[in-house]
């Protein structure tokens, strides 16, 4: 019971276990970026492995938040590619989500600029790449004139 001025928080019980706890995470799986379409699936896609893994709320919106901005890229950019999700496990046994985002377009001429806030090449915000940076635990960029674009991002759940 609490006391004047005090509250308590109703709980739900204690949290559920991911459907990974336990057993063998799910087989990486890729979606194709062609069409206004795909970015929905992908969005649906990343916002189900957020939740196979275990991540709260604010942490499904970061990862999906990151997918889409990823993706819109690829599309926009990049004339279409691919989203290849990965369920990684580190040696502290913490569960991960691995977004891997390829394109075969011209790649980013300049990409110290393209992670700069505010940088576009479109109508955009300029927050996608830099954006997508900060909302993952891990980021990395393979790209080059001509080469195409690979991002790899990765969060992991909280242990």
């Amino acid at each position: 019971m609490a006391l004047p001025g005090e509250f308590t928080l109703a709980s739900r019980g204690p949290k559920k276990p991911s459907r990974t706890d336990g057993r063998r995470p799910p087989a990486p799986a890729s979606y194709p970026v062609r069409t206004e379409e795909d970015l929905l699936t992908v969005r649906h896609a990343v916002r189900a492995a957020t939740v196979e893994v275990g991540f709260g709320l604010v942490d499904q919106t970061r990862v999906v938040t990151a997918a889409s901005e990823l993706a819109r890229n690829a599309y926009v950019h990049g004339g279409g590619g691919t989203v290849t999700l990965e369920y990684p496990r580190d040696p502290r046994g913490r569960r991960g989500l691995r977004l891997v985002v390829k394109d075969e377009g011209p790649g980013i001429a300049d990409l110290d600029a393209a992670l700069t806030d505010g940088f576009t090449t479109g109508s955009g915000l300029g927050h996608g790449l830099g954006g997508a940076r900060r909302l993952m635990d891990e980021f990395s960029v393979r790209t080059g004139p001509g080469e195409g674009t690979e991002v790899v991002v990765t969060r992991w759940t909280v242990r």
